[in-house]
């Protein structure tokens, strides 16, 4: 009997249907890159694409209508995205790592901030302030900062130190503050134009505050607690803080690999002056591009292994342990740095040509280094994954 083969096409993955989505919007990405550059902000038509390409409910629940993707595509589909712009990718790597909070809240509430609108997105950032509980509702006061993509959200987040009706510091069984998290409206807040910086300009990762606000306890709660969850699958058994750090380090990744790929072209084109040949025919250019490449590539492959490995057992046991989230600390961290590493070869080898404004390097090189600071950059954080492989206490600070 002959063997029939079947014609039918393959169903997509989630990563190649992702991919596709991002690769589609490309273009308004790229066309936008001047105007997030000039106005410190994601432009409206480039809103519209993301919001139609689902980029913005990558890591959201299934039932408000998220993609609920695993930690590997979220990887991968940000880094395409920074190909093309750094800012953007950023906006999509905070603004899906606060979805998450779905997974914690009162579905009613969940329903009305994503589901019920197809443009909702949750932005927050650091800061100092207090919440007092009052019956069913809390008061709020203070102020907050580097809350990137708060521009285009449509709600925000507080993170305060929680008191109790008669004004007394609530902690835990160590002795630690706890802290609740108030979302509201992103028109209730005072705003506060801050974001001028060398590097990642288009976040507008400006600041914000709200003076005796009060809030609905419906619309608080405990950030990453198993106790709170009620949507327990097994995406939400990482803390938002592992997908930032996932998300940022996809975006790091993305970026080198535009600064190494521009270069490639480059290196064909540029004949440096005193030099004989293009720059492609120099024997420590052609060296400098091959660690540049071994370096990136085997960044991104490891982070990729480390979470498929992790992911595959958190599948298995239904929990994310702290020697995983260790793992996860680490990988991100150095990614992350290999990605500088290989920026600034890239930058030094373009010479003169990376230090134009108009050159495809020179605003990478700033958005790249702009990451490293951040706290998810922070080299200090593979030291104390360190300490914590040589059997010292973990420091879940960091993770």
């Amino acid at each position: 009997m002959a063997l029939r083969l079947s014609t039918a096409p393959a169903e997509k993955t989630a990563v190649e249907d992702y991919l596709s989505r991002v690769r589609s919007i490309a273009p308004v990405i790229a066309a936008s890159s001047d105007r997030i550059e000039s106005d410190r902000r994601l432009p409206p038509e480039l809103l519209d694409a993301l919001h139609g390409a689902g980029m913005f409910r990558l890591l959201l629940p299934k039932p408000f209508g998220g993609g609920e993707v695993d930690p590997g595509c979220f990887h991968q589909v940000i880094s395409e995205v920074a190909q093309y712009d750094a800012s953007t990718a950023w906006c999509l790597g905070q603004g899906n790592g606060c979805a998450m909070t779905a997974a914690y809240l009162d579905p009613e509430v969940a329903d009305e901030i994503w589901g019920r609108d197809p443009r909702g997105v949750l932005a927050w950032g650091p800061g100092k302030a207090q919440i007092v509980e009052q019956g069913d509702t809390y008061r709020v006061n203070g102020s907050w900062a580097f809350a990137s993509g708060m521009r285009h959200a449509t709600w925000l987040g507080a993170h305060s130190i929680e008191h109790d009706a008669e004004g007394n510091q609530l902690k835990d069984e160590n002795g630690k503050p706890i802290w609740r998290t108030a979302l509201f409206p992103s028109d209730v807040p005072d705003k506060k134009d801050i974001w001028n910086v060398i590097g990642l300009r288009g976040t507008a990762s400006d600041g914000y505050e709200v003076k005796d606000l009060v809030v609905d306890r419906r619309y608080t709660l405990h950030r990453d607690d198993p106790q709170s969850r009620r949507h327990d699958t097994p995406l939400y058994q990482f803390p938002a803080t592992a997908l930032y750090s996932i998300g940022f380090s996809g975006t790091a990744i993305g970026i080198a690999r535009s600064m190494l790929e521009s270069f490639k072209e480059l290196a064909g084109e540029k004949t440096p002056r005193r030099l004989p040949g293009v720059l492609r025919d120099n024997g420590i250019v052609q060296m400098e591009v091959g660690i540049a490449e071994a370096r990136l590539t085997a960044a991104r492959a490891y982070i990729l292994s480390e979470i498929e490995d992790i992911w595959s057992a958190v599948l298995a046991t239904g929990q994310l342990t702290v020697p995983q989230r260790m793992r996860i600390r680490l990988m991100t961290t150095f990614g992350i740095h290999e990605a500088k590493a290989v920026g600034d070869a890239v930058y030094d080898l373009a010479g003169a040509t990376a230090i134009f404004a108009s050159s495809v390097f020179e605003r990478r090189f700033r958005d790249l280094h702009t990451v490293t600071q951040q706290v998810q950059g922070r080299k200090m954080n593979i030291q104390s994954v360190g300490s914590f492989l040589l059997g010292n206490a973990p420091d879940m600070a960091v993770i």
